[in-house]
């Protein structure tokens, strides 16, 4: 690391789960193409072909097709979708042993000191999108700068199938002409609220001072502050702990018998343990519940042990549980979600206490 300064790339896989769509179906190659969708659900990823039309990631189904009436919809295959990252993933690590996931088709690499001595990030950056596309026959975009804010910024510039470059030098003037909507951690409601202080772009935030950001962003206005004058702090951390899993599913119908909804939430429950739990040796104390009425409204309910939840049987179970305390529904259902949280990874789940009954 040379004057303290790193060697950040973070690279995105250019709309990945449509993109090995069409990959592995030619038929699909060139048209508008949504991941997800059916009557009640939403699209999970759409093809630059359909971004065109303005359909986007967590749309609903029929909106989507209201914008494209020609959009084609095909049912996700996470399976693939894990075995592609997994061939990326092998390429990052050729390089750095330092990367850290954010999902399946995104990650941080830190290359300050790289593997194979090659010592440029842009080089390295260059050489693994080669590689990706050779490798997987997919495309993928890269930022590269000297911290990960700028980096993830840069990775979204040139898409897709680009490189953005940004030196400490620039780092700073680049911030300032860029939206605050884009700057990670500037939510939705941030974003709002900063609006409304006239804080628009960069340089609008940069042009605040610390204590009118504190006055308005409390513990957060240092970090704004930074962020406007092109300072992260943050490190690259390899292998990230999951923080929790999940899955959950919109129904075609909404639910409101008791029985249906209990058999929802055991397929629900069941594609969790089997697909996210068992494969990762994950072990968590929390049993987390996530219901979505018909009129959009959302409760969530959690139990917690102090022990690691036993086994798939048990899971079930609590989640059972904490559904059938919001029952009678008030409303009909028209999504569950079942989820763990609190979790180890590579440790087993503690045994189930055994439950023996009392010598008289």
């Amino acid at each position: 690391m040379v004057n303290g300064v790193r060697k950040i790339i973070h690279v995105d896989m250019d709309a990945f789960y449509a993109s090995v769509e069409q990959r592995d179906d030619p038929a699909l190659r060139g048209r508008p193409l949504a991941v997800g969708g059916g009557v009640r659900g939403v699209v999970a990823a759409a093809s630059y072909e359909a971004r065109k039309w303005g359909v986007r990631s967590a749309m609903p189904a029929v909106t989507a097709q209201r914008l494209c009436p020609g959009l084609i919809f095909v049912k996700p295959r996470f399976d693939a979708y894990r075995a592609v990252s997994q061939q990326i993933r092998a390429i990052f690590l050729d390089y750095t042993p330092h990367v850290e996931p954010l999902s399946l088709d995104e990650a941080y690499l830190d290359v300050t000191e790289d593997l194979k001595g090659i010592g440029v990030a842009t080089l390295i950056a260059q050489e693994i999108r080669a590689r990706i596309r050779a490798e997987t026959g997919l495309t993928a975009s890269a930022g590269v700068s000297y911290n990960k804010f700028i980096a993830k910024l840069a990775s979204d510039q040139n898409k897709p199938d680009g490189l953005c470059v940004v030196t400490p030098a620039r780092g700073p003037a680049f911030v300032r002409g860029l939206p605050v909507k884009r700057f990670h951690g500037v939510g939705p409601v941030t974003a709002a609220k900063m609006a409304g202080l006239g804080i628009e772009t960069g340089a609008d935030l940069e042009a605040k001072s610390l204590e009118f950001l504190a006055a308005h962003f409390g513990s957060s206005a240092r970090y704004y502050y930074d962020l406007a004058r092109g300072i992260c702090h943050r490190q690259v951390k390899a292998d990230r702990p999951y923080k929790s899993v999940s899955a959950e599913d919109t129904f075609l119908t909404d639910l409101s018998d008791p029985e249906a909804l209990l058999g929802e939430l055991d397929r629900i429950g069941r594609h969790v343990w089997e697909k996210r739990v068992e494969p990762k040796r994950l072990a968590g104390r929390t049993v987390n519940l996530k219901v979505k009425y018909s009129d959009f409204r959302i409760v969530t309910r959690a139990r917690s042990l102090d022990r690691p939840v036993a086994d798939l049987a048990e899971f079930l179970e609590l989640g059972r549980s904490l559904l059938r305390a919001t029952l009678p529904a008030p409303r009909s259902i028209r999504l569950l979600g079942l989820g763990l949280s609190s979790l180890t990874e590579g440790a087993a789940p503690a045994p189930r206490p055994l439950e023996l009954p009392l010598a008289l």
